[in-house]
């Protein structure tokens, strides 16, 4: 997937830095609820419980393998806080790496590489060959968080690309 940029090219450009502004504010908020759980929780707020009920969604929350901040644990494990904290570093370093002009996906060899060693180390742990300490497992996450951001990113935008393109040609 590749876009020849002509005369929209400040169209183009301009959705594509609207994609990553929101890209950017929304993995803020997550970060930042992440963090609000236990703060809220050390104050006995009651919305703590909505934050950590909506994590537990997508983390499994055990408390060995998460770390504590207020005196409580955080929302999520720390591979998964790992994960965020890296796609939080692979937006705000989106735009001086890739810019806006050019849409295209990184290599695969990228995405693979990111991903054999967070893989091996979840096989390892899953099939309890090892333990993984969490300062670890969140290094692990990061840097295959890092890389989300450029798939993200160029996915949504190649979405409202063509639903526009397809739109136009109706």
């Amino acid at each position: 997937m590749s876009y020849e940029i002509r005369d929209s090219f400040w169209t183009f450009k301009n959705k594509v830095k609207i994609i990553y502004i929101f890209t950017l504010l929304g993995i803020v908020f997550w970060i930042a609820a992440i963090f609000l759980a236990p703060y809220l929780k050390s104050l006995s707020s009651p919305i703590n419980k909505i934050i950590y009920y909506s994590f537990s969604k997508i983390c499994h929350q055990a408390e060995s393998r998460c770390f504590y901040i207020f005196g409580n644990q955080m929302a999520v494990c720390s591979r998964c806080l790992g994960i965020y904290i890296g796609f939080l570093a692979g937006t705000v370093y989106y735009p001086l790496i890739r810019g806006f002009g050019i849409l295209s996906l990184p290599k695969h060899k990228t995405f693979f590489l990111a991903t054999v060693p967070i893989g091996i180390d979840t096989l390892g742990n899953f099939f309890f060959l090892w333990n993984t300490a969490g300062w670890l497992r969140l290094i692990l996450g990061f840097i295959w968080g890092i890389v989300l951001p450029f798939y993200f990113i160029t996915g949504i935008a190649d979405f409202f690309l063509n639903l526009n393109f397809h739109n136009k040609k109706q």
